[in-house]
């Protein structure tokens, strides 16, 4: 536990001293959230209407900007090989990896919701569903682009093959979180579909280490 902690501990530091994935992510999230006023029209109703679906994409699209650097980084200057021997298992340190791109990524993008929710005409009281939806959402997305960033390491073209191989995973998180966030706005419950990304979550949370560690072990 100590070790997984201090590599945690080092991907947090790591992203303090160099915030521009983040940054980069949330107004890419903001920006693309702004684009739909533009591009449907002004209308509160309709824009209403396109918000979960619109919030959603969004998010999950911008928390995959800064994924194709989660393991390249370390493979170039050799530190991967030296923490692979540092004793902790390579789906212990996937999980790590995955927890800290959450921290650092998604949960900005959660912090931004509000913000992007305004800008769609999402009404307010749908709010803490949507930003509860995409924390879980984003919490599943870091997991699989774990596992995709692995499985394409050392790939020639990796850049482009990570979202061909996240994205089609993530289709289930997309629908299931919309669907929430729709409920939301219309005064339903949105607890069925929010049950169903948590099962997600906890489906992903063993399984998606377990695949990046094997990756790692073959490359």
């Amino acid at each position: 536990m100590r070790s997984w902690t201090a590599v945690l501990g080092r991907e947090l530091t790591l992203a303090v001293r160099h915030p521009g994935d983040a940054l980069a992510a949330m107004l890419f999230f903001l920006v693309v959230c702004s684009l739909f006023p533009f591009g449907v029209g002004p209308g509160p109703e309709l824009l209403a209407r396109l918000a979960p679906g619109a919030l959603v994409a969004s998010g999950l699209l911008a928390a995959i900007l800064p994924l194709d650097r989660l393991w390249g980084a370390e493979a170039e200057d050799g530190s991967l090989d030296l923490l692979l021997l540092s004793g902790l298992g390579p789906a212990t340190l996937a999980l790590a990896k995955a927890v800290a791109h959450w921290i650092t990524t998604g949960l900005p993008l959660v912090v931004a919701t509000p913000l992007a929710a305004a800008m769609l005409s999402l009404p307010p009281g749908a709010w803490p569903v949507a930003c509860l939806a995409l924390a879980l959402g984003s919490a599943v997305l870091s997991l699989l682009g774990t596992m995709g960033a692995a499985l394409t390491l050392g790939a020639r073209r990796g850049t482009a093959l990570l979202p061909v191989l996240v994205l089609p995973l993530a289709v289930p998180v997309v629908i299931f979180a919309a669907a929430a966030i729709e409920a939301g706005a219309t005064a339903l419950t949105p607890r069925p579909y929010l049950l169903l990304l948590g099962a997600m979550l906890v489906l992903a949370l063993p399984l998606a280490p377990l695949a990046a560690g094997a990756a790692l072990r073959t490359d």
